[in-house]
């Protein structure tokens, strides 16, 4: 059993809970001197004064189950017997006041873009520096300020507060950067002081390393840039060394397949240069992505998904391409290739399928009940969402399954309504609130 502390360890605190709600669980048996909150583990600790402080704390809850927002916290002491700053987020430090800010952003229902930030941040004083990535934490920004009061005023008045109506609730620490590095001005990062920084980066020479060798596309350099597309670290069970970039898919449902079908879902994760159906095994196909990490990303995810009633198999193929012929289907130039353009964003929403789907550039005048008869035909549809970010219309659509969701990506993604092309991806929202 770990020694008594004054550290208190708690678990099992979900992203609702807040510090001002751990601080009432505990102030009323002493001084707390300082709180960490560990959000990617759900987990905090919290540092009484003295250690019968923290004694009594532990007593009283041993009798008494504490409960935060209707979800039971477990609390035992800590192995360590004094907090430092070094307990904290490597880019975070707590209440240290520093002009750069570390924002994660939990319940996030919309997507949240630089443009979102600055106009959150702005009026507490000149935002001159903005980036965001995904971390196991969740959606994190680093905010850079012109002067360290305007970024105190910042977290003061927005901790814990929402970006939209009953979502995107904002979680605020002070980082421990010193200065923010922005080298492109886009949807993720941006440089106020200078607007002449270029909106991507720009195409290498063919002499440096690169996943695939495919001509037309951006490639990844190494493997730290492709980290760096995931905020710093690549996704649990992808290597990101991966040099081959065809895929082998089986067991597919020959009556209802075709290439488009396959393009639709596994563009999701790369660009597709061809595909091609293996007329002598109908259920089979071959399907060649724009490089060897977004072929990795589609097996990873892919594998065992479910779709028109078969369990898919998907593995990469022993041929390095697939030969261009009369049986290919040729998407290299596609204007529907999603990776073309914001690819490091793309990459950040690539996930498993899910229940919940995404769709975007939909007609202005497009009401819910016709995205609910968009959807029906593909399988039960449990809830709805129709809202508008950036003067453009989008939905969630929560299905019943998960391959429900898959059928109708692979059958409407792509597809006109009105005049708009409609683009569609899967959501990794859980659930759709009722009170957006």
């Amino acid at each position: 059993m770990t020694e008594p502390s004054k550290v208190i360890h708690v678990r099992n605190v979900g992203h609702e809970i807040s510090e001002n709600d751990l601080l009432q669980l505990f102030q009323q048996f002493g001084v707390i001197t300082k709180l960490v909150m560990l959000r990617a583990k759900n987990q905090a600790l919290l540092q009484m004064q003295d250690v019968p402080s923290a004694i009594n704390a532990l007593q009283f809850y041993t009798n008494s189950q504490p409960n935060i927002r209707g979800r039971n916290v477990y609390v035992q002491f800590s192995s360590h017997q004094e907090l430092t700053t070094m307990d904290q987020n490597t880019q975070g430090r707590g209440d240290e006041p520093n002009r750069i800010l570390l924002v994660t952003i939990h319940h996030m229902q919309y997507p949240i873009t630089v443009d979102v930030l600055h106009q959150v941040f702005s009026p507490h004083g000149f935002v001159e520096k903005i980036v965001t990535f995904q971390k196991s934490a969740g959606f994190q920004a680093l905010i850079q300020y012109q002067s360290r009061q305007s970024a105190v005023e910042a977290r003061t008045s927005l901790q814990g507060r929402n970006i939209y109506d009953g979502c995107c609730q904002l979680d605020i620490q002070f980082s421990n950067l010193d200065e923010l590095q922005v080298n492109y001005n886009n949807d993720t990062s941006r440089d106020f002081t200078n607007p002449n920084l270029p909106s991507e980066q720009k195409a290498r020479s063919s002499q440096q390393p690169s996943y695939g060798n495919v001509a037309g596309y951006p490639q990844m350099p190494n493997a730290a840039a492709i980290a760096a597309a995931f905020g710093g670290g690549l996704p649990p069970g992808i290597s990101g060394t991966n040099d081959r970039c065809t895929i082998l898919v089986s067991n597919l449902n020959p009556d209802k397949i075709d290439e488009d079908k396959l393009f639709n879902l596994f563009s999701l994760y790369g660009n597709i240069v061809r595909i091609k159906l293996l007329r002598n095994k109908p259920d089979h196909a071959l399907i060649q992505m724009g490089d060897g990490f977004q072929a990795e990303l589609a097996v990873h995810f892919l594998k065992g998904a479910m779709l028109f009633g078969k369990r898919l198999e998907v593995n990469f193929s022993k041929h390095p391409n697939i030969i261009q012929g009369a049986d290919t289907r040729e998407y290299m130039h596609s204007n529907l290739n999603r990776f073309n353009r914001n690819a490091a964003k793309n990459y950040r929403y690539c996930c498993s399928p899910t229940k919940m789907i995404h769709l975007s550039t939909l007609p202005q005048d497009i009401t819910e009940d016709e995205i609910v008869s968009l959807a029906e035909e593909h399988g039960t549809v449990v809830n709805t969402k129709l809202f508008e970010m950036n003067g453009k219309k989008q939905a969630l659509v929560l299905f019943e399954t998960e391959e429900a969701a898959t059928e109708a990506i692979v059958c409407k993604h792509a597809t006109s309504l009105a005049g708009s092309v409609v683009r569609i991806s899967f959501s990794q929202l859980q659930s759709i609130r009722e009170n957006q």
